[in-house]
């Protein structure tokens, strides 16, 4: 069988452990897992790992990848993390069993296509809790201008009253639960001052709708780290959860997850050119090809080596190579530059040359952005 490369090796043993291990420990403390997927395109062995080790559901941002999912696994219910578009909603009620809403208008929508498609449908409310995406507000707006500006039925109320009064003119439509998210925007982390806020909005809207709404969802990946203190308050009982099982790391918290595995996914790439250059450029320089202007140090000839693979596949900061002492100089977009002079062997060169393979583990934004290339080959091992 032929070799490909540039290609990703994702280890579906290591996965489906990281995905016990995350279940299992949440589970000791009440809370449920949510798998997500986006971070692989709902690539569908690595959601049967993830299924194999414990995950409760499957959540993912994109509504293509929810449909193959319920063809796969028409049992698994699935949760639309990407707030719905208004060109989409009745795919959504067909496809998804739940969907994040933060617009009384969605809500409005959704019931309309419940009506016409006979059909009910389970929304998560989303609360801005510091992090400033998607969400409604706590406080009631205390200025005029803040009330003309404030995107509420009446703007006698505050939003969550406001949604009160959307959930109970939409029977269709039920509440399953809250949510919050934390560091996609603006990077505030999670605490628990917050998520005991979200923990009483939701005892409030139960009580203003007449019925249990079951889910407190506190969060993703970077939530982990207040259950492993001690400090996620009770009444969070589901987590989202996807970098940590995948890749065993918290990109929020800039850590490794200790109790679980980092050795899940790799790249390898091809050297495509290995020799001596200048440090510098020669003559003028503008901006790149992506537009950014650049700083080089003079630091003499130096041995690099460029790999077939750039930014149309991968960040080339979301790469960091396995041999220590290579550094990624930069990448145009079919390319990346290496620097191995110090690579930790006898002698770079007779390591790095042409036609040798380079391997790199990678960030969260590095395996969305391979997973998503078509140009990379896919190679599943456990």
């Amino acid at each position: 069988m032929k070799e490909h490369w540039p290609r990703l090796i994702l280890r579906l043993d290591c996965i489906t452990e990281n995905a016990s291990r995350v279940v299992k420990f949440c589970a000791s403390k009440g809370v449920e897992v949510a798998g997500v997927v986006k971070g692989v395109c709902a690539d569908l062995r690595v959601a049967g790992a993830m299924l194999e080790g414990g995950c409760a559901s499957f959540a993912d941002s994109r509504l293509q990848n929810l449909k193959r999912l319920k063809e796969a696994f028409p049992q698994v219910p699935r949760t639309l993390l990407r707030i719905p578009m208004k060109s989409e909603l009745e795919e959504i009620v067909r496809w998804v069993d739940s969907s994040l809403v933060s617009m009384p208008e969605s809500v409005e929508a959704l019931d309309d296509c419940c009506k016409t498609l006979g059909m009910t449908h389970k929304v998560i409310l989303m609360f801005d809790l510091g992090d400033r995406r998607e969400g409604i507000l706590l406080d009631t707006p205390k200025t005029t201008a803040d009330i003309n500006a404030w995107p509420c039925v009446s703007t006698n109320v505050g939003e969550l009253e406001s949604f009160v009064a959307v959930l109970k003119k939409t029977p269709r439509v039920v509440l399953q639960g809250v949510g919050v998210n934390f560091g996609c925007f603006a990077g505030v982390l999670p605490s628990a001052s917050a998520l005991r806020r979200l923990c009483l909005a939701r005892e409030t809207l139960a009580s203003e709708l007449g019925y249990d709404v079951h889910i407190c969802s506190g969060g993703s990946t970077s939530s982990l780290a207040l259950l492993e203190r001690g400090e996620l308050p009770s009444g969070v009982n589901h987590l989202r959860v996807g970098e940590a099982i995948l890749l065993g790391q918290d990109v929020s918290w800039r850590r490794s997850v200790p109790w679980l595995r980092q050795d899940t996914a790799y790249l390898e790439a091809e050297v495509v050119e290995a020799r001596v250059k200048p440090s510098l450029p020669e003559g003028e320089t503008g901006a790149d090809a992506f537009g950014n202007l650049q700083t080089f140090e003079d630091k003499g000839p130096r041995r690099r080596a460029i790999v077939a693979i750039g930014r149309q596949d991968v960040p080339t900061e979301a790469l960091t190579p396995y041999s220590a002492g290579v550094q990624v100089l930069g990448g145009s977009s079919d390319h990346t530059i290496l620097d191995v002079t110090d690579a930790s062997v006898t002698n770079a060169s007779t390591l790095w040359k042409w036609g040798d393979k380079a391997c790199f583990s990678l960030s969260y934004a590095g395996l969305l952005g391979l997973m998503t290339s078509p140009y990379v080959f896919k190679d599943y091992r456990n």
